[in-house]
């Protein structure tokens, strides 16, 4: 057991760190339960795809509302109290749609608006939490921090979870979520175990918060790397959203996999990805950051490539796991290196100008592959992909050996919070 929790959170990384791996891997554990039961509890109340495809939308647009809002708070306030009431009104609010459910009351306009104001608090406690990391590890460390939590999210959220939270569901339609509470106030209860300085980072404030919002904007603006950083992450968003959102009728028309193929192609990017998570570390060692970023994002390309000429599913397969290991280490990469560039103080408004930038891409995106295909075909969209990210690479090129190099060059914690490791 020591060696498995030393591989998955060393120990130079610090208790600190360990403590936030263990909280978020019980919070993917919930979301991944609530990632089948949500739709499924949706599907219950109505066969409308205009009412299952709101749901999906309301999930996701908090982000577009309350991301530049909530990155603003968590620069202001005691992030780590910030997360704990975030979790808390989540659970408050599955609470209350259990009860529903268990009365017998619920309705579809009741579990809409329950999965906006989840969405909401989701938006507030993910960007408070997305802050913990630079305040605990060293700036060195970074990279292989965010690999491991990423492990979480593979393992649990996208491989347990789901089909857990499915077969909750037909025990009970409130099991899942009754789960997800669980899992929730677990996950609170060892965020508190983090050891963060009390209070907010930037002492006590009395500027507007739109003003805060806007320094945070101005600051980015005026960092060329990390400015660079975003633009390429909104357009590689929209080129891979545009694919990824005809992805179940490639499967279903061009490869002819059927429904279980599809689920296939899902698995095998998540085992792509768990995978990477374990290769990270030793080729961060071994490569240059901006070769692995130049490597990443190129591959992302060919792969676009691939899928519009390939009709063998076995090929497919093999596309997809190569891009789950692709997906893992430019998330990896592409966070490490804002980490690491961004002050402390301004970890959270920036950090919500790239989660912004990710929702809107791929709302942009999915937009522009449902009419792509319209028009083009299935296939349109992944040539559409191909183009618009060969294209954005082209142009970046030379500038992501700056981007990789957007830090100071510091291997020290951002803010003293003792010894990491």
């Amino acid at each position: 057991m020591a060696r498995v929790i030393e591989a998955v959170a060393p120990a130079r990384l610090g208790p600190g760190f360990r403590h936030l791996v263990a909280s978020a891997w019980v919070s993917n554990l919930g979301d991944g339960i609530a990632l089948a039961a949500g739709p499924l509890l949706v599907a219950s109340q109505t066969r409308s795809p205009a009412l299952v495809s709101m749901a999906m939308l309301l999930v996701g647009l908090p982000w577009l509302l309350f991301g530049l809002l909530a990155g603003a708070v968590a620069d202001r306030v005691d992030r780590l109290r910030m997360v704990v009431v975030a979790n808390l009104l989540r659970a408050v609010v599955l609470a209350l749609l259990c009860a529903t459910i268990v009365t017998g009351v619920v309705d579809i306009a009741l579990v809409l608006g329950a999965m906006f104001l989840l969405g909401t608090a989701e938006v507030f406690a993910d960007t408070a939490y997305r802050t913990f990391l630079p305040m605990l590890v060293r700036k060195s460390d970074l990279g292989i921090a965010n690999a491991r939590l990423q492990v979480g999210f593979i393992l649990l959220n996208q491989f347990a979870g789901a089909p857990l939270g499915a077969a909750l569901f037909a025990v009970g339609m409130a099991v899942p979520f009754g789960a997800q509470i669980v899992c929730g106030l677990l996950g609170v209860v060892l965020a508190t175990r983090i050891a963060l300085p009390p209070g907010p980072v930037r002492g006590e404030v009395d500027t507007h918060v739109l003003r805060d919002i806007g320094e945070g904007l101005r600051w980015m603006l005026g960092h060329p790397p990390v400015r660079t950083l975003a633009l390429v992450i909104v357009t590689f968003n929209i080129t891979w959203a545009a694919a990824w959102s005809v992805l179940v009728l490639y499967s279903l028309d061009v490869l002819d996999m059927g429904p279980i193929g599809y689920g296939l192609l899902t698995t095998a990017s998540a085992a792509g990805g768990l995978v990477a998570a374990f290769l990270y570390g030793p080729l961060e060692r071994r490569v240059s950051m901006a070769t692995l970023m130049r490597t990443c994002l190129g591959l992302e390309v060919l792969m676009h490539l691939a899928f519009a000429l390939t009709r063998v599913p076995w090929v497919a397969l093999l596309i997809m796991f190569g891009f789950g290991v692709y997906a893992l280490f430019w998330g990896t990469l592409s966070q490490a290196i804002r980490q690491r560039a961004v002050p402390l103080e301004f970890q959270g408004r920036v950090g919500s100008v790239y989660s912004v930038a990710i929702y809107g891409g791929t709302v942009i995106g999915s937009g522009l592959g449902g009419l792509i295909a319209q028009h083009g075909g299935v296939l349109a969209p992944f040539w559409f992909a191909f183009v618009g990210s060969g294209v954005t690479l082209a142009l970046v090129w030379r500038q992501l050996g700056h981007i990789a190099h957007a830090d100071d060059g510091g291997s020290g914690v951002q803010r003293s919070v003792g010894p990491a490791g």
